[in-house]
Formats: C-alpha cells, sequence, structure tokens
C-alpha cells in the first residue's frame, strides 16, 4: 500500500476505492459507501488496513456532504458525481470510531507520537460528522 499523507484520500487503497465508486452505477453509489462502512463498523476482531482505508475515505465522502465539510481531494477523490449520503452520517461515525479502536491495523500504523496529524485528520472528520448539539440556552422552537 503506497501512502502518501495523512488525509483520507492519501493513499492508494483509497484513489482505488474512489475509482471504483466512479465505476459503479449511479444507482449503486450509495451502496457501496453504505457496504464499506458497515463492513468497518461491524468488525469484530482485528480491523486490516485495507477495510479501515476504504472506511476513511467512505466516511470522508460523507463529510463533505455535511455543513463544514471539506470536499473530496481533486485528483484522488471519485470523478463522478456523488450522491447524498448525508443519510450515512451516524454509519461513518460509527466506521472511524471503529478504526480508532484496537485491534485496527491504522492505528497501529499511526500509533508513534509524531504521528498526530493523521489522527488530527480523523478528528476532523469526526466533528464533521457529529451532529451539531444547538448552543447553550438556545433551544429549538
Amino acid at each position: 500500500m503506497g501512502t502518501w499523507d495523512v488525509g483520507p484520500f492519501d493513499n492508494d487503497t483509497a484513489a482505488d476505492w474512489c475509482g471504483n465508486l466512479d465505476d459503479a452505477s449511479p444507482d449503486a453509489r450509495p451502496g457501496l459507501v453504505r457496504d464499506t462502512l458497515a463492513r468497518a463498523a461491524d468488525t469484530v476482531g482485528f480491523l486490516d488496513g485495507y477495510t479501515a482505508d476504504q472506511a476513511v475515505v467512505a466516511a470522508a465522502l460523507v463529510a463533505a456532504q455535511c455543513p463544514g465539510g471539506e470536499p473530496a481531494h481533486p485528483h484522488y477523490g471519485p470523478d463522478e458525481p456523488v450522491p447524498d449520503l448525508t443519510a450515512l452520517r451516524a454509519l461513518a461515525l460509527r466506521a472511524l470510531d471503529r478504526v480508532m479502536t484496537a485491534p485496527s491495523a491504522l492505528l497501529d500504523l499511526w500509533e508513534e507520537p509524531d504521528e498526530d496529524p493523521w489522527r488530527a485528520s480523523i478528528d476532523r472528520l469526526r466533528g464533521t460528522l457529529a451532529p451539531r448539539q444547538p448552543a447553550e440556552g438556545l433551544r429549538p422552537s
């Protein structure tokens, strides 16, 4: 696996997964994202790096559609239109939580103290995906 930076699109597995998403029919794309997230979120035992990388990039596509979300990488992200994935926010959070819970190959790979930028990248995704709480003293009417 080639990894060139800490972002969700910055590895060969993520780039290949985005290519597969592009190759899928428009109707199949939401299911591909959902299945990718669920495969990671539902893993009991060791979460391999391939599944974890795919889950991170799928979560990044969901986050890209949320308020404050960063857009997909212009070169390594999907080229084809991505359908509305916002209904997958909770599943994307579960998948990221699993990536960050041992035993996880990505967690092991990035566990060195100087790898805080990778953790910060995951934390930004989680922050974007997390439901917004109303500010204290403000209640929805």
